[in-house]
C-alpha cells in the first residue's frame, strides 16, 4: 500500500523544510500532479522545496489516469466543495486503495462517506498521525517533533490541540 498526500499535509512539512521526514515515512508517499499544481499556484514560495523533495526521492508524482478515478475526481469536483488537490488525492486513494494524508475536516468527512458508499475502508492520516508514526518508528524524537509543533504554531498558522507529541506517543 502507498500513502497519497493532499496539499494540506504536504505544505505543513514544506513550511518547516522537513520533507526528508515524508521520505522516511512508511508507507511511501506519493502526490498527484494536481497537488504539485496547487502548491505552484497557492504556495509558490514552497515550489523549490517541493521540486527538491521530488528530485531527492522523498515522494513521487503520479497522474489521475485510470477511468474510475477520473470519474470519482469529476464527481468530487462537480460538487465545488473541495479543491483540486483534495479531489485528486481522494479519487486515487479510493480507486487504488491507498491510505490518504489529509488534514481538512470537510475533505476527510467527504472521503470517508464516499468510501463507505463503495463499501471500502479508507485509512486517513493527518499531519499529527504521520509525526507520531515517525516517532514510533524511531525516525524522529519527541523533542524534535515538539520543535516542529512550535514552529507550525508560531510561524505557520497550523495548530494542533496538544502541547507536546509526548501526549500522543504511548
Amino acid at each position: 500500500m502507498l500513502l497519497i498526500a493532499d496539499t494540506s499535509v504536504l505544505v505543513n512539512f514544506l513550511n518547516v523544510d522537513r520533507m526528508v521526514l515524508i521520505g522516511r515515512h512508511e508507507p511511501r508517499c506519493v502526490i498527484t500532479q494536481h497537488v504539485v499544481d496547487e502548491v505552484t499556484d497557492f504556495y509558490p514560495q514552497q515550489q523549490a522545496r517541493l521540486s527538491k523533495a521530488i528530485a531527492d526521492g522523498h515522494l513521487a508524482v503520479i497522474q489521475v489516469s485510470e477511468d474510475p478515478e477520473i470519474d470519482i475526481f469529476g464527481r468530487i469536483q462537480h460538487t465545488g466543495r473541495l479543491g483540486i488537490g483534495e479531489s485528486s488525492a481522494i479519487a486515487v486513494a479510493l480507486h487504488r486503495a491507498y491510505a490518504i494524508a489529509i488534514d481538512d475536516r470537510r475533505a476527510i468527512r467527504d472521503a470517508l462517506a464516499m468510501a463507505a458508499t463503495q463499501g471500502l475502508t479508507l485509512t486517513v492520516l493527518k499531519t499529527q498521525d504521520i509525526v507520531v508514526r515517525l516517532i514510533q518508528a524511531g525516525q524522529l524524537s519527541v523533542g524534535q517533533a515538539d520543535i516542529l509543533l512550535v514552529s507550525w504554531r508560531t510561524q505557520h498558522r497550523f495548530h494542533l490541540p496538544i502541547q507536546s507529541f509526548a501526549e500522543l506517543v504511548s
